[in-house]
């Protein structure tokens, strides 16, 4: 089923979504996942880092860096999500997201996450302004997918499976 909203709701929808740091599709998600219980929206989260990661990783082989930039942060952003709704903090700003991994930092006593986090938000910075050069994205994406893995490893120690073993 597809959805399809036109002026005026679909743009006011942008405007809020932009005003929080997100795109339409993860600013809607927020907002119904309030409505929501709590694994619902982790499972939700899930999906979402699937569906973003994926999308990033084939707009990056397209050579869209910038459109890369923004699904990869994205897939950060629902990994964060998924570690706020289990551990119970709030999971909304940027301001969140450095608490949620200013904590995931102290617990790992990993201080590489520091510097791999605020490259993640370089990549967010770049959607808007479009300042990687494309020939060193690959130099980003690589250390982002370390940041990744690093915040799976994370999430299944709380006893969430990302990616169900294969059989």
């Amino acid at each position: 089923m597809e959805i399809v909203l036109t002026p005026p709701l679909s743009t006011v929808i942008t405007k809020l979504a932009k005003e929080h740091g997100k795109d339409v599709y993860n600013f809607l998600v927020d907002i119904i996942s309030e409505k929501i219980d709590p694994k619902t929206r982790i499972d939700i989260y899930i999906m979402l880092f699937k569906k973003l990661l994926t999308e990033a990783e084939k707009l990056e082989a397209q050579g869209d860096t910038v459109q890369a930039s923004e699904k990869y942060w994205g897939a950060i952003a629902a990994l964060l999500d998924i570690i706020g709704e289990k551990k119970k903090k709030p999971h909304y700003t940027h301001r969140d997201y450095w608490e949620i991994m200013n904590m995931i930092i102290d617990e790992m006593k990993d201080e590489s996450l520091a510097e791999l986090f605020a490259l993640a938000e370089k990549l967010h910075s770049n959607f808007y302004h479009d300042f990687i050069p494309r020939h060193q994205f690959k130099i980003y994406s690589r250390k982002i997918k370390i940041l990744i893995k690093k915040l799976i490893s994370y999430v299944e120690r709380l006893g969430i499976k990302i990616y169900e073993q294969e059989k």
